[in-house]
């Protein structure tokens, strides 16, 4: 394979870069303002890890138990373990009202109460129902609804595109470069705006509930800009991960009033949170689960304990949990009507990554100082809506309602905007990255170093941290990352090749990896998800603020100026109980 010129050159408004919920609600109020908008994802959009979402999306609509936007907005505060700025979070749960609406309007089937309307069941750290869901697969029947409105519109999609280079010069976005999967050659995408919504980075965890598309591509083009991430420290581990394979159970169950249970039969969350039990925040949960598991009460002194949801009978769990039944018995032959499911905490979701405004503009510093012209929404972005930890049903419904607003302010931009030049060598940095791969002589392969890293990822980054095991990580990450100079393909071909995209994939792995190893090991307390056996408090004094950090050429610099924005008369940090 050659080093390749541009086979098509294309001139759009906008680009937006995943075909997630945010990245498709961002596409349709586009194109609803009349914007040119040109769609790239590497998978089929109706394949967008959003689809995986099972168990609900908030919002405080009090259709079966009294709430309130202000209540959601407590709740919202308190489960970021007060790190998550509360400009955000006001903004969030007020247009998240308005959000669900609008999915009604479109077309999505909700599931509904006896009176017609839409139903709401509770989840963890919420204190009232506003999880609206649809049996559960609520992921899935929002992103079809909103493929189906993207395509009534015209949203013109170039699916399976890997965007290798962001087209960035003078602080000013200006496209992507991107390879065509099925058929080969790279495409130059000229645009005035782009959004980043690429989804998350589970994938750097061995176990995980991450599509194996989760491989944090937008963090890796972020920081090979010079330009900084946000929060990295903070990953989210689900409680009910399925035993070995980390596949997601939905907290769906648990909001239907599904049990956990220790070797001894125990439903140990009362020693842990006693008024939430089950419902308790996920860091809450799998911490508990955890530490019964290193305490010898997995079942059989196995690394699992149970979800049981047997008590709820095989009608209620075939209607409103049936993914949660197929799943459990095709992956690990357990029928979940008759019998408890083995279950382990499973790397989830990601709080930190791409810096934003509150207008989902694209940030170069904790100064708020922005790069004209780049947005990011979803879970590559951080708001930060999330702070240390996201409460279950706030992610479906912060891809939505920032994707929208992504859209908008990119509308506006390209309204008042001219096409700015592109850079003088636009292929440059994409041909370095295919170049090195093909043609390189090293005899490393991709598959091997990715197993290596994913393994000690979760071994020493995993629900609980220490120093001593981040420090034996930080090495690890190095050798990795000296190790990936000398990988080589097998495959020179053009035509899907996906050797060639695995091995980009991994080179995102481990630079954004070593980002989340060096901001875990400066935090040295213990908030939301992150949480350290040797420093094990919360420490508002010196860490209530934000981590920034910057790939240079040695090593990882890191910035924490940025302060979290808190309303101090009416949400300020107090002890997190359940």
């Amino acid at each position: 394979m050659k080093v390749e010129e541009a086979k098509y050159y294309h001139q759009v408004d906008t680009v937006v870069v995943g075909a997630g919920l945010a990245g498709l609600r961002a596409a349709l109020e586009l194109a609803r303002n009349n914007q040119a908008v040109g769609v790239i994802t590497k998978v089929y959009p109706t394949r967008s890890h959003s689809g995986g979402a099972q168990g609900g999306i908030a919002a405080s609509l009090a259709n079966v138990a009294e709430d309130s936007p202000e209540l959601h907005m407590f709740d919202t505060v308190k489960g970021s373990d007060y790190l998550g700025d509360q400009d955000v979070i006001e903004l969030f749960v007020n247009e998240a009202i308005k959000t669900i609406y609008e999915f009604e309007h479109m077309g999505v089937p909700f599931s509904r109460t006896e009176d017609g309307k839409i139903n709401q069941r509770p989840f963890g750290g919420h204190s009232s129902p506003r999880a609206c869901f649809s049996a559960d697969i609520t992921g899935h029947v929002l992103l079809h609804t909103l493929y189906e409105q993207c395509l009534k519109y015209n949203v013109h999609f170039f699916n399976e595109y890997q965007v290798f280079s962001l087209l960035i010069k003078d602080d000013i976005s200006r496209g992507v470069v991107a390879w065509d999967i099925r058929n080969g050659g790279l495409h130059i995408f000229h645009s005035k705006t782009v959004l980043l919504a690429t989804g998350g980075y589970g994938r750097a965890f061995k176990i995980t509930s991450n599509s194996f598309a989760n491989s944090g591509d937008s963090l890796g083009l972020i920081l090979e800009n010079k330009l900084p991430l946000e929060d990295m420290e903070f990953v989210q581990f689900h409680p009910t991960g399925l035993y070995k394979h980390g596949i997601l159970l939905s907290e769906a169950a648990r909001g239907e009033g599904a049990y956990i249970t220790n070797d001894k039969g125990e439903r140990f969350m009362k020693n842990y949170a006693p008024e939430k039990m089950e419902l308790a925040p996920r860091d809450v949960v799998s911490r508990a689960e955890q530490t019964e598991i290193n305490n010898g009460r997995g079942i059989n002194g196995q690394e699992y304990v149970y979800l049981d949801l047997r008590h709820l009978g095989a009608k209620k769990i075939m209607e409103r949990l049936p993914q949660v039944q197929e799943l459990a018995l095709k992956y690990i032959k357990t029928d979940c009507t008759l019998e408890p499911v083995p279950i382990q905490p499973t790397a989830h979701y990601s709080m930190g990554g791409v810096p934003a405004n509150i207008k989902t503009e694209v940030l170069k510093n904790g100064n708020g100082d922005i790069i004209k012209g780049l947005y990011t929404a979803g879970e590559a972005s951080c708001l930060s809506l999330h702070g240390a930890n996201r409460l279950g049903t706030n992610s479906l419904q912060g891809a939505a309602t920032f994707g929208r607003i992504a859209g908008k302010s990119m509308s506006e931009f390209v309204k008042s905007n001219a096409y700015e030049s592109l850079p003088s060598n636009p292929l440059e940095v994409a041909n370095g990255k295919i170049s090195s791969l093909v043609e390189g002589s090293g005899k490393e392969k991709h598959a091997s170093l990715r197993e290596e890293l994913q393994k000690n990822m979760t071994k020493f980054l995993g629900v609980f941290r220490n120093e001593k095991d981040m420090l034996t990580m930080k090495q690890k990450i190095k050798e990795l990352q000296d190790r990936y100079k000398k990988v080589i393909i097998d495959d020179k071909g053009k035509i899907y090749n996906l050797d060639l995209i695995e091995a980009f994939e991994l080179g995102n792995l481990l630079v954004f990896s070593e980002v989340l190893i060096e901001g875990s090991l400066a935090r040295k307390e213990s908030r939301g998800a992150h949480y350290r056996t040797d420093f094990p408090e919360r420490d508002d004094e010196n860490w209530l603020k934000h981590t920034m950090a910057w790939k240079t050429e040695t090593g990882v610099k890191l910035d924490h100026s940025k302060k979290v924005i808190i309303y101090w008369d009416r949400y300020p940090p107090q002890e997190r109980k359940y």
